[in-house]
């Protein structure tokens, strides 16, 4: 039980709130409600599947790195709580729950399972190459949003494409706000980002201009789907916790950065499932 523990640690399980309720909103979305059972819990396995799998691999990829930032060096894996081969296990582990629930889905989710995979394995080598890693992360978790639309209509709709977008470009602003903390170390080793790139107030913009969109695009999945009055209040909080985000760190003052990174997104992701489901049911 202690290793499985440090495994749920290790892979931060708990930032599942980011992705999950957008994989619900768009399942149901497309159903127009309740899409049944069967269909949720094979979606929720997939997003487990997927996650565990992402997230393994990132504490594989990254250990030497890792056990050479101040920041990360209390991870499992450099601590030696956890073996490559216990953390590639369970990588292998989350792949395989993918794959079946996609099989279990449908046939378009089980043709489009390899390319998620391909990029859920992929964007944690990025930030080797380029700096653009933030976008490619975004919409690596944008893949949650289209696939809960896909795994109900076993179909590329438009909103499927907003939403998508929406997690994309959210993603990857607060990503540009996370990486601010690490811009000595990256450009030490040679690591892309943003911030070490351009520097701090360049991501800060940037990151900015990514939640406008995100802003925009979730007013557009609105448009769209003829959502009602709850969700337009929902988008109403959510613009305001976005604006409050951005006032929590500036280029000279990054001490709140977790609370605008792991809360206010937290319930980001939950305002926005809550108002699209009142939303159906206006």
């Amino acid at each position: 039980m202690r290793k499985l523990r440090y495994v749920v640690q290790s892979i931060k399980f708990e930032h599942t709130i980011f992705a999950l309720p957008f994989a619900y909103i768009g399942m149901v979305l497309a159903a127009g409600g309740w899409p049944g059972w069967r269909i949720a819990i094979w979606v929720t396995l997939a997003m487990v599947g997927a996650r565990t799998l992402a997230m393994s691999v990132n504490r594989l990829t990254d250990r030497s790195i890792d056990a050479r930032n101040p920041r990360t060096a209390n991870r499992h894996l450099p601590r030696g709580l956890l073996t490559p081969w216990e953390v590639g296990a369970w990588a292998g582990a989350g792949g395989v729950l993918l794959f079946v629930s996609a099989w279990q889905l449908n046939p378009l989710c089980l043709k489009l399972a390899p390319l998620a995979v391909l990029f859920l394995v992929g964007y944690h080598y990025t930030k080797y190459f380029t700096w653009t890693s933030h976008w490619i992360l975004g919409f690596t978790d944008g893949i949650a949003a289209a696939g809960g639309w896909i795994a109900v209509r076993e179909a590329f709709d438009l909103p499927a494409f907003l939403l998508w977008f929406a997690v994309a470009v959210w993603i990857a602003g607060f990503d540009l706000l996370y990486a601010c903390q690490d811009v000595e170390f990256d450009r030490a080793e040679g690591l892309h980002s943003v911030p070490a790139r351009f520097g701090i107030p360049a991501a800060l913009t940037l990151a900015r201009g990514c939640h406008v969109l995100t802003a925009l695009a979730l007013a557009a999945v609105g448009a769209v789907m003829g959502l009602g009055w709850p969700y337009w209040l929902g988008w109403l909080l959510v613009v305001g916790l976005l604006v409050y985000e951005h006032r929590l760190v500036s280029p000279t003052d990054l001490s709140r950065l977790d609370v605008a990174f792991f809360n206010v997104n937290g319930y980001i992701a939950v305002i926005v499932f809550a108002s699209a489901v009142a939303g159906l049911w206006r």
